[in-house]
């Protein structure tokens, strides 16, 4: 399986402007700006993005893993939080904040914390990221 997004950059850093679009057409012409990934322009961002792919790998993961202990959620919620520092004369993601919270009407909290575990290290945005992850994980029952 493969799958394919596309960007045009126009201008210079600081004062051109690109879009962004998926083989799916989810996203078409989605502008992105040196504001929108540094200050807070309208559009999207490299990071925004990362943080969704996450968000959405990192939930399906975990419905999987719960699968494997004869769990079925009722809602799983994610968001990831991407932290993007100045490094040497550059930028790098240096980490991954997840958050979820996950129902589970009469859950059990040791397989619900060894699935999360699993998820966290099993999920392919996770494998494919050079960035410390975190994971803060609710149980609602």
């Amino acid at each position: 399986m493969k799958r394919k997004a596309s960007a045009v950059w126009q201008g210079g850093l600081q004062d051109g402007k690109g879009s962004i679009s998926t083989e799916s057409g989810v996203l078409e012409d989605t502008q992105y700006s040196f504001s929108t990934r540094f200050e807070s322009g309208i559009g999207t961002n490299p990071e925004e993005l990362i943080a969704a792919a996450h968000a959405g790998c990192f939930s399906m993961a975990l419905s999987a893993e719960l699968g494997k202990a004869g769990i079925k959620p009722e809602r799983i919620g994610t968001s990831a939080t991407v932290t993007l520092e100045k490094e040497g004369g550059g930028f790098t993601i240096t980490a991954v904040h997840l958050d979820v919270a996950v129902k589970i009407p009469g859950g059990d909290k040791a397989a619900f914390e060894k699935a999360t575990a699993s998820a966290k290290a099993g999920c392919p945005v996770s494998k494919v990221l050079n960035a410390a992850i975190t994971l803060d994980a609710r149980l609602e029952t």
